[in-house]
C-alpha cells in the first residue's frame, strides 16, 4: 500500500531524513518509532504530501506522489486519515460539527446521512454524548478520540497518526492505542504511528521501525527488535 524508496529532506541545511527506504502493507499497523527530534512527524507529513522531499519517491496504492500537484493530491488525501499530535480539532465548531465537516466537503451525503455517520463514528469511539462540547470542554484523551473519529469518517484506507498517545497518562495511552488498532482492524486500514511510547507501540504494532538521527536503523517484529545485537536499537529499547 504504501513505499518509500530513497527518500531524504533537508530543513535549513539539516538533514531530517536520510535515504529512507520503508514498505507499509495493506492492512498493516506499522509504528515509526524514535527520540523527539528524530525525523518521525517530517517522514509523517510526507506520506500525506504535507511536505515535499528533496529526492525520492513515495508511492500511495502504486502511485508517486512526489511533485503531484496540489488538485491531485487533494484527491489522494481523500484516502488517507490524519490525527495530529494535538488533535487539530476547530475550536469554533463542536464535536459534531467537526466530524460533520469533511463529509459535508468531500461527500454528497445529506443532511440526514451526515448525522447517522457523524453519530456512529461518535459511538466507536466512545463519545456519543460528547457530539455538543467544545474542544476547550474535551478532556485530552477526549479530544484524542475526537480527533480520531474525524480522521477515520470518510473510510480512509490509510490512517496516520502522529504521536497519538503524547500528553496522555498510562491508562488514556492505552485506551487510545487500543482504540487505534480496534478501528484499524475493523476496516482494515493501512496504518502508520509515530511514536516514543514503546510499551503501547509493542502492544498493537504488527511491525516496527526504529528511526534514528532520519535514517531508520531496525524494521521488524517485536521479537526481531528485542534480540536485535545493534547497539542503537538495544539503546533505543532500554530507555
Amino acid at each position: 500500500m504504501i513505499k518509500v524508496r530513497n527518500l531524504s529532506k533537508s530543513i535549513e541545511k539539516q538533514k531530517i531524513l536520510d535515504d529512507i527506504n520503508l514498505d507499509v502493507a495493506e492492512g498493516e499497523i506499522l509504528a515509526v518509532m524514535g527520540e523527539s527530534g528524530a525525523g518521525k512527524t517530517v517522514f509523517l507529513q510526507h506520506l500525506i504530501g504535507l511536505m515535499q522531499p528533496d529526492s525520492g519517491r513515495i508511492e500511495i496504492a502504486g502511485r508517486n506522489i512526489v511533485g503531484l500537484p496540489e488538485r491531485e493530491l487533494l484527491g489522494i488525501r481523500k484516502n488517507i486519515g490524519y490525527l495530529f499530535q494535538a488533535g487539530a480539532l476547530y475550536d469554533f465548531m463542536n464535536v459534531f460539527e467537526n466530524l460533520a465537516f469533511p463529509l459535508k466537503e468531500h461527500t454528497d451525503l445529506n443532511r440526514e446521512e451526515i448525522t447517522a455517520r457523524v453519530q456512529k463514528a461518535l459511538t466507536e469511539v466512545g463519545l456519543s454524548d460528547a457530539a455538543e462540547k467544545f474542544p476547550n470542554q474535551l478532556s485530552g484523551g477526549m479530544n484524542k478520540r475526537a480527533a480520531l473519529a474525524r480522521a477515520v469518517i470518510l473510510g480512509s484506507r490509510i490512517l496516520l497518526c502522529d504521536e497519538p498517545t503524547s500528553g496522555l497518562d498510562p491508562e488514556r495511552s492505552r485506551d487510545i492505542s487500543d482504540l487505534i488498532d480496534r478501528l484499524s482492524r475493523k476496516y482494515n486500514s493501512t496504518t502508520v504511528i509515530t511514536s516514543h511510547d514503546i510499551e503501547n507501540s509493542f502492544r498493537i504494532a504488527d511491525r516496527l521501525a526504529i528511526i534514528q538521527d532520519g535514517k531508520i536503523i531496525a524494521v521488524g517484529h517485536r521479537d526481531e527488535l528485542e534480540s536485535s545485537k545493534n547497539s542503537a536499537v538495544r539503546g533505543f529499547l532500554l530507555k
